[in-house]
């Protein structure tokens, strides 16, 4: 088994020279920055945050000396919404390897080690522990994914524990064929990083400060100088050596210089991890022979156990390799049911040697939610003005551990997508409008938006989604009546709004279903058993009557005021009067005075002169 593993890796070498190849893509996104970024010591390019998520952005902390020197972040709070993504778009269908640093915020207020879920792609890959933070390769996450929709989406999910800080993100193309491993490897299955170490190594290091190709990802490669044995050693050789940096993979030649080895009291060697249970792991093995004592083939020769079992039998590293200083790599799939994974090589000839090991966690990647319904919950989302707090970002099927809040999901073998087919969102204090692309979740079952301020018409679109069993709208702010269409809806069996005119096709059937009833429904009306609808009037015809009583109501308005105007002159006048009156009545008299005078006078003129000649 093992020669014929060799013989599959060096015709796929030969096949594949490590011939000069054009630079893959590579996106390095510093959270929070606000300008590009250039890292020593490679002045390595990080691009500026800007309108890829929510959130928000912060001073970092520096945890440890592996993570990039970068000095900002972006955090997410609970009033941010539980899920929070990077989607990264214009990236190049391939293979890529995508790596998330975490961080933390720079301030004493907040929690020192906040603990979250990642996702890429919609598939959870990773679940930060405590101690992170002093961890070196638990800083970030790292997972290998196909990219077949030119957009990257990688998201956050709060489980409660802090609010979760991302200090960047890189998505760096690697070869197509990279760490295949056989049967099943391919787009549904996601590889993540587990464990990568650099045996005999005492410094952490990343391919870029190893001088590795391009193409090989960028890996972080652990420092482990013993496997706590107490009797092993390390050794070192800065010959070069064959067959490094060969596609698909492209190690660098620095990893197969340093090694560690049994010795003469302990030849085995035994390295241990832990792991999740019930998972399968997929586990590359590094060797070269840069023992000067080892020059010939049967000199070293070791079996290879994981987990006791016999997994590559009389390793002759030379006899593989066809000389010293030259590089081979084996590879095993496992299934691990317990949480320790323990790989031994246990020699028959001489001691066992070790040069590098990578452990990967074979995960199978989420299928996704139909695009059209996605979509539609988006444009959802908008129109009823969704707070920020439910989140309803990435996929809102998956991951299954974190759903969109709301939003009831089943899986279609057939399609293999997820499809909606339930909206619960009664009593979040929505204020917009209903939009017809709501026609377009064809799968729902049940809506229920009631308790809320919707306001505008009921789409007639509604009469599409065929599927639709439940629908409450009851206790919003819905004008017009309800549409003709709904009558379609033959599956329908409770149907609440609180006002509007009841078409005779559809409320006619539902009353003779024993689970339909008109609760909360005061204003319903237009079908026997419901009160009576005035007359229908178009929306032309309630705009003229509006109208009418508005003109009406300032004819009313004009004359109350004409009257009251009138009104205030009378009493002005009457007053005045009551004030003049002493002065008049004294008038008055004194000229019926003067009048009686004069003609007393005359009387008595005629008299004794006799008549006037002029008279």
């Amino acid at each position: 088994m093992s020669k014929l593993v060799l013989l599959l890796l060096t015709l796929f070498s030969t096949l594949h020279p490590s011939s000069p190849r054009p630079e893959p893509f590579a996106m390095r996104i510093s959270c929070g920055a606000r300008l590009n970024v250039h890292t020593p010591p490679t002045n390595t390019l990080w691009y500026k945050d800007f309108g890829y998520t929510g959130g928000r952005p912060g001073n970092a902390s520096l945890i440890n000396n592996i993570v990039p020197p970068l000095k900002t972040l972006r955090y997410f709070t609970l009033s941010d919404g539980p899920e929070n993504c990077y989607n990264i778009k214009r990236v190049p269908n391939g293979h890529y390897s995508v790596r998330i640093f975490f961080g933390l915020v720079a301030d004493p207020n907040f929690e020192s080690e906040p603990l979250f879920d990642v996702s890429i792609e919609g598939t959870q890959i990773y679940s930060l522990e405590s101690g992170w933070s002093t961890t070196e390769d638990q800083s970030f996450a790292e997972a290998l994914v196909f990219v077949p929709d030119g957009t990257v989406s990688s998201c956050v999910h709060s489980t409660g524990h802090g609010d979760p800080a991302i200090l960047s993100i890189e998505i760096l193309q690697v070869d197509d064929k990279a760490y295949y491993y056989g049967p099943g490897w391919g787009q549904g299955t996601i590889l993540r990083t587990a464990k990568r170490l650099n045996c005999g190594s005492g410094l952490a290091k990343f391919d870029a400060d190893y001088d590795g190709h391009h193409w090989g990802g960028d890996r972080f490669w652990q420092k482990v100088t013993s496997f706590g044995q107490g009797s092993d050693k390390i050794r070192s050789n800065q010959n070069s050596i064959r067959k490094a940096y060969s596609s698909p993979n492209f190690y660098p030649k620095e990893i197969y210089q340093t090694a560690i080895i049994g010795t003469d009291g302990q030849p085995d060697l035994s390295y241990s991890m832990d792991v999740e249970p019930n998972r399968n792991y997929s586990i590359w093995l590094h060797f070269a022979e840069i023992d000067a004592g080892i020059t010939n083939v049967g000199q070293r020769v070791f079996d290879i156990l994981i987990n006791g079992d016999i997994a590559f039998k009389d390793v002759d590293i030379i006899g593989m390799s066809g000389d010293t200083y030259t590089a081979i790599v084996l590879n095993k799939t496992v299934a691990i049911n317990g949480r320790t994974l323990t790989i031994t090589m246990n020699p028959t000839k001489g001691s066992a040697i070790i040069n590098a090991i990578e452990v990967f966690e074979l995960i199978s990647a989420e299928s996704k939610t139909l695009t059209e319904e996605v979509g539609a919950l988006q444009k959802l989302k908008n129109a009823l003005g969704l707070p920020l707090r439910f989140g309803w970002n990435g996929d809102p099927c998956v991951p299954q551990q974190h759903p969109w809040s709301g939003v009831d999901c089943q899986f279609d073998r057939i399609s293999a997508k997820w499809f909606i087919d339930g909206l619960g969102l009664d009593n979040q204090g929505l204020r917009g409008f209903l939009p017809s692309d709501i026609a377009k979740l064809r799968h729902l079952q049940s809506i229920n938006l009631s308790g809320n301020s919707i306001r505008g018409t009921i789409p007639s679109s509604l009469g599409a989604i065929t599927r639709l069993e439940v629908l409450d709208l009851s206790f919003n702010f819905f004008n017009d009546t309800i549409p003709e269409s709904l009558g379609m809806l033959t599956s329908l069996r409770r149907f609440n709004f609180l006002s509007g005119r009841v078409p005779a096709a559809l409320g006619g059937r539902l009353l003779h279903r024993a689970s339909f009833n008109f609760t909360g429904n005061a204003g319903l009306c237009g079908i026997p058993g419901l009160p009576t609808c005035g007359p229908h009037l178009s929306t032309g015809a309630k705009i003229g009557i509006a109208f009418g009583v508005f003109v009406a109501f300032i004819l009313l308005l004009v004359c109350s005021m004409c009257w009251w105007k009138r009104r205030q002159n009378i009493l002005r006048a009457q007053r005045i009067a009551a004030r003049d009156a002493p002065y008049a009545k004294a008038r008055t008299q004194f000229v019926r005075d003067v009048r009686l005078t004069r003609h007393h006078e005359l009387v008595r003129s005629v008299s004794e002169n006799g008549p006037s000649l002029l008279s």
